[in-house]
């Protein structure tokens, strides 16, 4: 279904769907039986501002506001830091804690359990049919959706204006040979990386499924693995061959880190990387010259994006359905949206929100973006194994693109992770 389409879809279902089971209740008055005042413990994540971004620091602002439509409801915020939020969620989870909202980057484990709580028992339908299709697909396990998507994006080709002119380039390329084209003219000009190949320990599933999309593969067959496909082994031996071995990667992409690739394009040490949006406010404030492109496909056209946010998810623990249900409404409402969208650092997940930022010629910079999100395309977050299988991914994926490096032993090697810890 196109983008367009999608909209129209969900325009429809705002207009003509009644309102249905908890979400409905929650908006009728969601306290307790006798009166008295019910508190949610809501766990999130905070940001450091590594990129000059501040991300997830709204949230006092958010149940404040809530809090004035809700007096009967009070929200405890917890945070913790976003490098420890799984692993403290997990601990609260095993040790009978679970809050009864969380942030966090998994939700399958928690949803296999059995431990959260559907996300048509916590939304009424309008705010069910406002999701993006692709995000809100993408929070399901076993065919039914328990991750409510946060903190949005979808990345694209950064690159440096003022060292691709000093390399005698005028666009950003359209093809993986036009790529490495303008790696080469980027070396002989002195740029210490001319393509940041992020295949370090933080992030390195995002750039290995950006490439792997871009050459006809991707991670996940129906139901499982598929990282040994034959396009994924074409993908990784050209990186190797084409970009890593002629130095146009950069001293070690095996090591290089999403934060530390951020950085030295800010310093202008790197002319093309895979970023974020939440580079675009950074690079102003760095007076940087730069743009971005679609990231293309092998032989041509853009390929599909990467999707990539957070999860909020309600935990069954508590027993407060109603409550967290008018919670979650509130925070992905109208005139929340903007709240978790815009400000060039993340992404809305709702089609009003992507609407309103769209009309927003202040944050046309995010349009491209936004733009992008219908068609996105996600890790297999829906499966149980795959925070371990992305550990795996994190560990073993640089070596298959180092000198000597085997990317079909790589890959299956992989492969045979994703079924173990099925």
């Amino acid at each position: 279904m196109s983008g367009a389409s999608t909209v129209r879809r969900r325009r429809f279902l705002l207009r003509t769907a009644g309102l249905t089971g908890a979400g409905a209740l929650a908006m009728s008055g969601c306290g307790s039986g006798d009166g008295d005042k019910v508190t949610l413990r809501l766990l999130v994540a905070s940001y450091d501002k590594s990129v000059g971004a501040a991300i997830g620091d709204q949230w006092d602002d958010v149940v404040k506001a809530f809090g004035k439509k809700h007096p009967d409801i009070t929200v405890e915020v917890e945070r913790v830091p976003f490098l420890k939020i799984d692993a403290v969620l997990a601990r609260r989870v095993k040790e009978g804690h679970a809050p009864d909202i969380a942030q966090g980057h998994v939700f399958a484990p928690y949803a296999e359990a059995g431990g959260l709580y559907p996300v048509d028992e916590l939304f009424e339908i309008p705010t069910q049919a406002d999701f993006i299709t692709s995000f809100a697909d993408a929070g399901r396990a076993d065919y039914v959706q328990y991750g409510i998507p946060i903190l949005a994006s979808t990345p694209r080709l950064f690159f440096n204006k003022a060292l691709f002119r000093q390399a005698g380039l005028t666009a950003a390329p359209t093809s993986w040979a036009e790529l490495r084209s303008c790696a080469q003219a980027l070396k002989a000009a002195g740029v210490p990386t001319p393509y940041a190949l992020q295949f370090g320990p933080e992030a390195a599933e995002d750039e290995l499924l950006t490439w792997l999309l871009a050459g006809g593969g991707g991670y996940s067959d129906v139901g499982g693995y598929d990282f040994s496909s034959t396009a994924n082994e074409a993908a990784l031996t050209w990186l190797r061959d084409e970009l890593v071995a002629p130095g146009l990667a950069g001293a070690d992409p095996s090591t290089l880190t999403r934060t530390e690739a951020y950085a030295e394009f800010l310093k202008g040490r790197v002319g093309m990387l895979i970023a974020h949006p939440v580079l675009l406010g950074a690079a102003d404030r760095a007076r940087l010259p730069y743009d971005h492109a679609p990231f293309p496909q092998k032989d041509g056209d853009p390929a599909p994006p990467v999707g990539l946010n957070d999860w909020m998810m309600a935990f069954r623990a508590g027993g407060r359905v109603k409550e967290a249900g008018a919670f979650l409404t509130f925070l992905f409402s109208t005139g929340s949206a903007k709240t978790y969208g815009g400000g060039q650092a993340t992404l809305p997940v709702t089609v009003s929100g992507s609407e309103q930022l769209r009309a927003d010629r202040s944050q046309r910079e995010l349009w491209a973006f936004v733009d992008q999100m219908p068609d996105a395309e996600f890790h297999p977050v829906g499966l149980a194994s795959w925070p371990t299988v992305r550990s795996a991914v994190r560990e073993r994926i640089g070596a298959a693109v180092t000198s000597g490096g085997r990317p079909r032993d790589v890959l299956q090697a992989l492969d045979q992770v994703g079924q173990s810890s099925a």
